[in-house]
């Protein structure tokens, strides 16, 4: 049964920088635009969204949404309009008040900006806002970058997966778990907050830079 003070749902997360629209068939075509690039990237995710793999993974995602199992976001980029990338809430626990943050893709135009930063603020806020005690982000051991961006958010690095999954190249991955908690949130927030005043500058000179979207 789930708790009357569980009420994660899908919902449109509006930002200054960017907006998360839960997935939706008109966001299709868009989205697999955004996810077609840096292949040495998707050799680290436990499934593919780039190129001939996009179908696949397209219709994976939405029967996991369709069960209610998770909840899939496009990342749109308020200054262009564009959609830059992907992140979910996935393996949805109402009983344990729980839910874990993965699934996420950045163009590498957006990554090293506040893009992120403001796309997890929005996806946590809503979090905990909507009950959840405990937050879980799960990244591949071998992606030093993702557990650096983790780190970056304020989550406590809980321990290592070993020999966790199985990735779509048939590597056998070890996971390493991060979470942050409702205690933690209230400090993690503030941290958050203070990222984003001090960031405003790197994020509009990241934007000079733009790498093109395919």
């Amino acid at each position: 049964m789930t708790p009357a003070h569980f009420r994660l749902a899908p919902q449109t997360l509006n930002g200054r920088i960017v907006r998360l629209e839960p997935y939706a068939d008109a966001l299709k075509d868009d989205v697999r635009t955004a996810l077609d690039c840096d292949p040495d990237g998707w050799n680290l995710f436990a499934m593919s969204g780039q190129g001939k793999h996009f179908e696949s993974w397209w219709t994976t995602i939405m029967a996991q949404v369709d069960a209610g199992r998770w909840i899939a976001y496009a990342i749109r980029d308020l200054a262009d309009g564009r959609i830059v990338g992907t992140s979910s809430f996935l393996n949805l626990k109402p009983a344990q008040q729980g839910v874990e943050i993965g699934g996420t893709f950045l163009h590498p135009s957006v990554r090293s900006t506040l893009v992120n930063t403001e796309a997890k603020q929005l996806m946590l806020e809503h979090a905990f806002a909507a009950g959840v005690r405990r937050v879980e982000l799960l990244t591949d051991a071998r992606n030093l970058r993702s557990q650096a961006a983790i780190a970056r958010l304020g989550a406590v690095r809980e321990g290592v997966l070993r020999r966790d999954r199985i990735t779509w190249t048939g590597h056998v991955r070890d996971s390493v778990l991060f979470a942050i908690t409702d205690l933690d949130w209230p400090h993690v927030r503030q941290t958050l907050a203070q990222r984003a005043r001090n960031g405003d500058g790197q994020r509009h000179i990241k934007r000079l830079c733009l790498i093109p979207l395919k």
